[in-house]
């Protein structure tokens, strides 16, 4: 046996008698739940350079500070690592039971690892659950490897996929966030935007939610860098991340009643502060906020079609249907619907019928919402027009 893998074992020993097993390049672990921030309602400060705080369902932005500002991430690059991986799995590109060989640079990795060897081979779940769990920067790479072929292919994919998520201030040069001399960089903003892609997918919350677990067959501990999944009611996720450049970094989701928020503090000087910051920023939004099902209360009536091949088309609601209020205008909410009396063909699928406004008990507007054509419908040739024509004057109806 190696007398990296001796370590190893003796760290997980460890682990498993009570002690948090060593974390993110020099991160304190020792945080334990202080009281309750107390946060005045529309008022919200947080003690850290850039923040932001956003509703999973809608992407609505509840609060920001410098969430564009362009900042080194450290180990919350994870998430765009992990996303890929799950949409592989997802996709059916991956399976969580394939064996992951380890390469001499996955195993050369240093910071938060669980100490992989060249040559070991594991299975995928384990290294996933490894990376989500203890931020495992070896277990990123295997991962970035097994996919992509190597890490730089990978950290194309990551940006690939930054771009078309709308990530503009952001560019990856490796898949963990360990320091670089190359450019990488991202804001609060763009994390939040990643952070609401990964909790999509639910399979992801079966390892976020883990506090303590192990690899290896029950030989290596691990132990979530995530206090707040000890700690924080309702918690879903996600990452810490640590580096002397980057600082204390955090971006926390949790739910509760129905909906999940986002809350990404970049930068803090302290373990503890970033933790504080993101449970304030929560227990605002769980204080404040609550999703509405924005659907009219009867079924939408179809429009008539002048000259189309189909007599009627169906309206529906463009988007998300849900939308985030506050609790004080929970209460009292009416709902409008306004649609064009007929609408000529050819009628083109989303084309816009009308209008659903939801207001609150004091009349002003919360929200409008687009109706629009649920299918596309032709235009009828002259024969058809004939022949419809004819068949209204041979037996009164068509």
């Amino acid at each position: 046996m190696s007398v990296k893998r001796i370590l190893a074992i003796i760290l997980a020993c460890i682990l498993l008698s009570g002690t948090a097993l060593a974390m993110e390049s020099a991160e304190d672990i020792t945080w334990q739940p202080a009281v309750e921030a107390v946060v005045t309602m529309d008022n919200i400060k947080v003690a850290v350079p850039s923040a932001i705080l956003m509703e999973k369902t809608t992407g609505q932005i509840l609060y920001e500070q410098n969430s564009h500002q362009r900042l080194a991430p450290a180990s919350i690059t994870k998430i765009m690592t992990i996303l890929l991986i799950v949409e592989a799995i997802e996709n059916g590109t991956l399976r969580l039971d394939e064996t992951v060989t380890v390469s001499a640079n996955a195993a050369r990795m240093g910071g938060s690892q669980i100490y992989l060897e060249e040559g070991e081979q594991m299975k995928l779940e384990d290294i996933l659950k490894a990376v989500i769990v203890c931020s495992a920067n070896d277990g990123s790479v295997a991962l970035a490897e097994h996919l992509a072929g190597s890490e730089a292919a990978f950290v194309e994919l990551m940006n690939k996929r930054a771009a078309e998520l709308g990530m503009k201030d952001t560019v990856f040069a490796n898949c963990t966030g360990l320091p670089t001399k190359e450019e990488h960089l991202t804001s609060a903003h763009d994390v939040a935007l990643m952070s609401r892609e990964l909790i999509k997918h639910d399979m992801v919350k079966k390892y976020t939610t883990i506090w303590m677990d192990t690899v290896r067959n029950g030989e290596f501990g691990i132990t979530n860098t995530n206090k707040l999944v000890r700690f924080y009611n309702g918690t879903t996720g996600l990452k810490t991340g640590f580096t002397e450049e980057a600082m204390y970094c955090l971006a926390a989701t949790a739910q509760r009643e129905g909906v999940e928020f986002i809350a990404v503090v970049m930068h803090a000087e302290t373990s503890d502060i970033r933790f504080e910051a993101a449970k304030a920023l929560l227990n605002y939004a769980f204080a404040t906020y609550t999703l509405h099902d924005a659907r009219p209360d009867e079924v939408l009536p179809p429009v008539p079609v002048k000259l189309g091949k189909l007599s009627y088309i169906q309206p529906v609601i463009e988007g998300e249907t849900s939308i985030l209020i506050k609790k004080s205008e929970a209460t009292g909410i009416t709902k409008t619907v306004e649609l064009v009396k007929d609408v000529e063909a050819p009628v083109a699928k989303g084309q816009r019928l009308g209008t659903l406004t939801v207001r609150g008990k004091d009349g002003k507007i919360i929200k409008e919402l687009p109706l629009v054509a649920a299918d596309e419908i032709g235009k009828m040739g002259w024969w058809e027009i004939f022949t419809r024509y004819l068949l209204l004057m041979v037996t009164g109806s068509l």
